[in-house]
């Protein structure tokens, strides 16, 4: 019995981990969460401030890095941060940083 429980655990622990990353975000929690991200990046322009402008970002078909623009790039993006942007992978959760992706492809 025990032998059958051990592979229905491991795959619903599968399951959760796979679906809590495709969490579905609230855009207006994170509009909140940008206010701290609209220091060094636009929301209303794709000019650059100290960062790049954010509008139509997920209209654009690729990043600077030239890697297509998905919301798995630019998670980690947001998660390793770079040039002068702090890594945000252990700042926001999970939930979080899936209410900033909303809010972006709002922009």
């Amino acid at each position: 019995m025990l032998k059958k429980l051990i592979p229905a655990g491991i795959a619903a622990l599968l399951a959760a981990n796979l679906l809590s990353g495709f969490q579905k975000g609230d855009a207006a929690k994170g509009k909140e969460l940008f206010e701290q991200c609209g220091v060094c990046h636009n929301a209303d322009s794709d000019e650059k401030k100290m960062g790049p402008g954010l509008k139509g970002l997920f209209k654009k078909a690729k990043l600077a890095s030239g890697k297509p623009v998905n919301e798995a790039n630019v998670k980690a993006i947001v998660n390793s941060g770079g040039n002068g942007m702090p890594a945000y992978e252990s700042i926001l959760s999970d939930e979080e940083k899936a209410h900033v992706m909303a809010y972006l492809k709002t922009l």
